[in-house]
């Protein structure tokens, strides 16, 4: 694939026409142009977490923790095929401009494969959830999309951040993780070891942290003995952006800009995003650093550049600019966010009927906001359709839509010369004029996110708790008050503490942050054009009372694989408008597959799509996650009435143990599977009033 061996011949064959300074200078992600052997400039930095980022306009699809609830590993190849699309018909117009700036290049750095093991971090909505197999199966998918099948790659991806990274953002460039054998190998590398070994990713990211006191961009132990030795990976490695830097100013495991460059070199990060990197030839000056390292990464980046065709072109070098931001990329975001919320409750006030309803209302912070629709690393839409846009278009002249803002996302006032919540009681009238109240709480990347978003309001990008700020909290009060009944949007990217809505509201559906144009998407769900069917790929918890520090990465009592307590919300929770109840299921061994066939019935009086999860449990082993874990899933259209049979590849690796060198060990041989379209956990089965069946397999090793 790709004309590997000869993209490596072509570019040895390259490298070894260059000085050592040019070898040199190639190592940065802002490597110069070489004239004189018509290597033009080329900047490595770009991003394309849910969409081309960064780079002007672009198809923007909802953020990487909603295409998580899709559970839909097709749909999220097809949005990486997009993004590439895109991504090549940018790249041809700029190179026709002799544009090489930032962000314009075919080196995509996404996806993010870290566990989201803590509702607490930031960044958490950058990744595919919580889940080790979920996030390894998404995170194939998008890589595969992206750099697709043919004889260059249209794109190419990169997996980070290698590895054991999830916060806190604040000591995210001087914190030494110390983790367990069982936890590394069971939970923080799976995935990307799936993404290294089975999707071919072309680059990976090493994360700011230490792990066992290295600094992930130079240790030996992740660079050198698992992912180079163990996994055979042939790609390059790129560091976080100055996390280099990190090693002498704030790790402290060097002393000097040379040793740090030295060091990252030494244990194979190929590409600095930074600066450091502009002090090797001083290193190899003063012997720290030897030729043959240099001219080693070297050829690795221009491999990379020969597979992609930069430098001797390709067969996507007339992809038309018409392709970005087109029709059917268009269409294929709206359906993705249709898709990926979360109906969290409903009492049967969803889906709205027009004809039964004079006025809605539509309140609060996130009503008409955009920078709630985006997330963080997003491109620019052509045109933004926030909730309330979206519900006025749906609704037109046949419904009187009323809005009021009701308060500030954080702050005590809108006006600064008013008083506090000076915007409250216009959403009580509102509210008290209104046959449905749809009330449009939550977050945006000013209260999650990277340490450096702008605009944080922790500073760290973390947040301090689960709860919502309290001029929301004060807003939903108020606005339950009036007796109207009252339907939760709640957009973010986390788990939060909803309990008094899921308590008093009539229906909660969960929107994440939904792309510049989500509002589309959450108004046809609303009005039952479509069916909600997305799945939490996180856990809510009502209270961190139950969890351990931030700092510690323990998995005990982290995720449903590990919790004892009892969730808000399961991982796996998503209702619908149908009813869909897994009627039966069978166990069989084909070769060296396990597969499951089961018949599912939509009972309901509305088509939907759903998703089957069969959950598993070694029952003989010792050392496996306490709770049944997600070991297949497909997501499956039912029409009302409709009854189906389905076949479900079960992943067998993910319910056997592992050993102190991460490999798994076939230990036990009685399982028990469940399939259903949740968990088989109590909190499931109490919210959905459907216990999903269960099947015991004498499987032979």
């Amino acid at each position: 694939m790709y004309q590997e061996e000869l993209c490596r011949k072509k570019a040895k064959e390259l490298v070894s026409k260059m000085t050592l300074e040019e070898k040199a200078s190639q190592l940065r992600y802002d490597a110069p142009a070489i004239p004189r052997l018509g290597v033009k400039s080329y900047n490595w930095w770009n991003e394309a977490l849910h969409g081309v980022a960064r780079s002007g306009t672009a198809t923007s699809f909802p953020q990487a923790i909603g295409l998580a609830a899709m559970f839909d590993k097709e749909l999220v190849e097809k949005i990486g095929d997009a993004v590439a699309i895109e991504g090549r018909a940018k790249y041809n117009a700029s190179q026709k401009q002799e544009d090489h700036d930032i962000y314009k290049g075919l080196t995509f750095w996404a996806p993010n494969v870290n566990i989201f093991r803590d509702p607490r971090w930031g960044r958490g909505h950058e990744t595919y959830g919580e889940d080790p197999y979920l996030t390894g199966e998404l995170g194939k998918a998008y890589i595969r999309g992206i750099q697709g099948d043919g004889t260059h790659m249209k794109a190419a991806a990169c997996a980070k951040h290698f590895a054991v990274h999830s916060g806190p953002e604040d000591l995210r460039h001087e914190f030494d993780v110390e983790v367990s054998d069982r936890d590394l190998y069971e939970t923080y590398l799976p995935a990307f070891k799936e993404c290294v070994t089975e999707a071919q990713v072309e680059s990976v990211m090493g994360a700011y942290n230490r792990v066992f006191g290295e600094p992930c961009c130079g240790s030996y132990f992740l660079l050198k003995d698992i992912l180079r030795d163990r996994w055979q990976f042939q790609g390059h490695v790129v560091s976080d952006c100055w996390a280099i830097r990190d090693f002498h100013t704030h790790h402290m495991v060097t002393a000097t800009p040379e040793d740090s460059a030295a060091l990252a070199i030494h244990a194979g990060c190929d590409l600095n995003c930074g600066n450091t990197y502009l002090m090797i030839m001083k290193a190899y000056e003063q012997g720290k650093v030897t030729e043959e390292e240099i001219t080693q990464s070297a050829e690795r980046l221009f491999t990379t550049r020969f597979k992609l065709g930069i430098e001797d072109g390709s067969e996507f070098d007339e992809i038309p600019y018409e392709k970005v931001e087109c029709r059917e990329h268009l269409k294929l975001a709206e359906t993705a966010t249709e898709k990926s919320c979360v109906l969290l409750k409903n009492d049967g006030v969803l889906p709205l009927q027009k004809d039964a309803l004079k006025s809605i209302g539509v309140i609060g912070p996130n009503a008409n906001s955009r920078l709630a629709l985006k997330g963080n690393y997003y491109g620019t839409s052509s045109r933004y359709v926030t909730l309330l846009e979206g519900i006025q278009k749906e609704t037109g002249d046949d419904v009187r839509v009323f809005y009021a803002k009701g308060c500030e996302l954080i702050k005590d006032r809108t006006e600064p010369l008013a008083m506090e919540h000076d915007r409250l009681a216009e959403a009580v009238t509102v509210a008290e004029h209104s046959d449905v109240v749809l009330l449009c709480l939550g977050l945006d990347e000013t209260l999650e996110g990277e340490e450096t978003d702008e605009g944080n309001h922790y500073g760290s990008g973390d947040k301090e708790d689960l709860e919502l700020p309290e001029v929301q909290k004060q807003l939903l009060e108020k606005v339950l008050a009036t007796g109207k009944p009252v339907v939760l949007l709640l957009l973010g990217g986390s788990a939060l503490n909803i309990a008094r809505a899921q308590e008093a509201c009539s229906g909660i559906l969960l929107c994440w942050y939904p792309g510049a144009r989500g509002g589309e998407g959450i108004a046809n769900l609303l009005f039952g054009k479509v069916s909600p069917s997305g799945k939490l790929p996180v856990t809510f918890y009502d209270t961190l009372e139950d969890l351990p520090a931030f700092t510690d990465y323990s998995m005990r009592n982290r995720t449903y694989r590990y919790y004892s307590g009892k969730p808000l919300y399961p991982f796996g929770y998503g209702l619908t408008y149908g009813s869909v109840v897994c009627r039966d299921a069978a166990v069989r061994k084909e070769g060296e597959k396990v597969m499951i066939s089961v018949k599912v019935e939509n009972q309901g009086i509305m088509d939907t799509e759903d998703v089957v999860q069969i959950y598993g449990q070694n029952l003989e082993s010792e050392n496996v996650a306490e709770n049944p874990v997600l070991c297949g899933f497909q997501r499956v259209f039912v029409g009302a009435g409709e009854k189906r049979e389905i076949q479900i590849e079960i992943q067998m690796d993910v319910l056997y143990p592992v050993d102190h060198k991460g490999d798994r060990v076939k230990e036990g041989e009685k399982f028990q599977f469940y399939a259903g379209t949740s968990q088989p956990d109590s909190r499931s089965i109490e919210l959905t009033g459907i216990t999903p069946i269960g099947n015991l397999l004498e499987h032979k090793v």
